[in-house]
């Protein structure tokens, strides 16, 4: 039975090897260093349960060790060990993020209750993490719920790909969902179990986004005074979702197209590349195939990312999941306020129904947990919504023109029918192209003549 993987640091190698032997007598698993230099490069690279280190090495001490490792990865516990008798050094220790200190000579028997009481709380803090995990797994699952068929569709497509290790790009308006789509993917895949992860690549600057992603060395710049793992490897054997990749610069767009087609990484003034096993997913509201034509984005990287496109329906599209939804969120916001709130009155239903939600699933959110807050009643009613949404008209559309007795061609019919269908869907040709059952080329034609 495997108690753990131990990286066992000391400067002398009779000790490393001592250790070693009595650890794997005990089912510990072990790796050696001999210096605090190469551990930091074995840790970055592999995985480990706990470090178990000396206090004097030559070089960097075992003290400055511990508080690179806890700044690298405060999830993985570091014992020390430390002369009999010295308490100072045994505080500082702790002080530097130790979990616990042994003092030397080293009783085996101690060092190996020591290493299994460190093991065991790092395997908790998982399972903790992975609870987490859980638990928001089933609020992506009840945010995903939907009769309409644009939403069996979706499903029926999360289903077979969740479990292949295949490229996904997740496409749709803001709100509607992508992020909550990738976690299902996630929760389905055979990494369910290691960290999921998602950074938005429209926040962050260039230079931010690079360090974050890829990690950095220490000095890299200014304000790196320690060495950090980017998300590449935080992800490590799990799932990173680059959310709102179509903003990804292009020069950023370069290197995590070699990142990708390599699974290799350098940290930002590292002088090395780190191998990763990482499922990569990524999200975006924008065209991007318009976005190649137009040179804003990379083909080479769009194909890398674009094996398969799943893409979320506007909420507005969906019928009566509107009302699905929105008693969902009823039931989870009462809950939460301890308020005995059982549903929505009818003519709220009608106005949730007949508004265009253009802030898709998100705002429907917002407007449940503002409604439950107001509320006096034990339903939402009319007056709990918002004015935009009680006052709000429906748009028909007049293929013929303003006036219904006019009389047109088929020609001006189907011409204004599709800036009716550009105008809904933001003018995103690539959506539009879909809805109208038509191929882009066939779009740009139409629109061009």
């Amino acid at each position: 039975m495997n108690e753990g993987r131990i990286l066992v640091v000391d400067d002398e190698k009779s000790m490393c090897e001592l250790i070693e032997a009595a650890l794997q007598m005990r089912g510990f698993e072990t790796v050696s260093s001999q210096s605090a230099s190469d551990a930091m490069g074995r840790f970055r690279e592999s995985e480990f349960d706990v470090v178990l280190t000396d206090v004097r090495m030559p070089g960097e001490s075992g003290l400055q060790l511990c508080q690179q490792l806890c700044s690298l990865r405060p999830d993985v516990p570091v014992v020390v060990m430390t002369a009999f008798g010295s308490m100072e050094t045994a505080v500082a220790a702790i002080r530097s993020g130790a979990y616990d200190f042994i003092t030397k000579p080293v009783e085996m028997e101690v060092l190996a209750i020591a290493l299994a009481r460190a093991v065991e709380k790092r395997r908790l803090s998982n399972q903790i993490r992975l609870l987490k995990q859980a638990a928001e797994g089933r609020n992506t699952a009840d945010e995903l719920l939907g009769e309409s068929e644009p939403m069996k569709r979706l499903t029926d497509q999360l289903i077979r790909v969740s479990p292949t290790g295949t490229s996904i790009l997740i496409t749709g308006e803001s709100g509607t969902g992508k992020e909550l789509v990738a976690r299902s993917i996630h929760q389905r895949s055979p990494r369910a179990k290691r960290p999921f992860v998602a950074v938005n690549c429209a926040a962050l600057s260039e230079s931010l986004l690079e360090s974050e992603l890829f990690g950095h060395a220490k000095g890299a710049f200014t304000d790196a005074r320690s060495e950090r793992r980017g998300l590449f490897l935080e992800a490590e054997g799990g799932t990173l979702l680059l959310d709102e990749i179509g903003d990804m610069p292009m020069a950023m767009q370069v290197k995590l197209l070699r990142t990708l087609e390599e699974n290799r990484l350098r940290p930002v003034g590292g002088d090395r590349e780190i191998e990763f096993d990482v499922r990569v997913l990524a999200a975006t509201h924008r065209d991007l195939e318009l976005a190649v034509e137009e040179g804003r984005f990379r083909q080479d990287l769009f194909y890398r990312i674009n094996v398969i496109q799943l893409h979320l329906p506007a909420l507005r599209a969906r019928g009566v999941d509107i009302l699905k939804l929105a008693i969902h969120f009823v039931d989870r916001f009462a809950k939460h306020a301890n308020k005995p709130i059982s549903g929505i009155a009818e003519p709220a239903a009608e106005k949730l129904l007949s508004y265009a939600w253009p802030g898709n699933v998100r705002e429907l959110r917002n407007v449940i947990e503002r409604a439950v807050a107001l509320t006096r009643y034990n339903t939402i009613t009319l007056e709990d919504l918002p004015e935009k949404i009680r006052d709000y008209k429906s748009k028909t559309v007049f293929i013929g023109g303003d006036d219904p007795t006019e009389l047109v061609s088929l020609e001006q019919v189907e011409s204004r029918y599709v800036e009716h269908v550009l105008d809904a869907v933001n003018q995103n040709r690539t959506l539009a192209a879909q809805v109208l059952g038509i191929d882009r080329k066939t779009l740009y034609r139409k629109l061009k003549d």
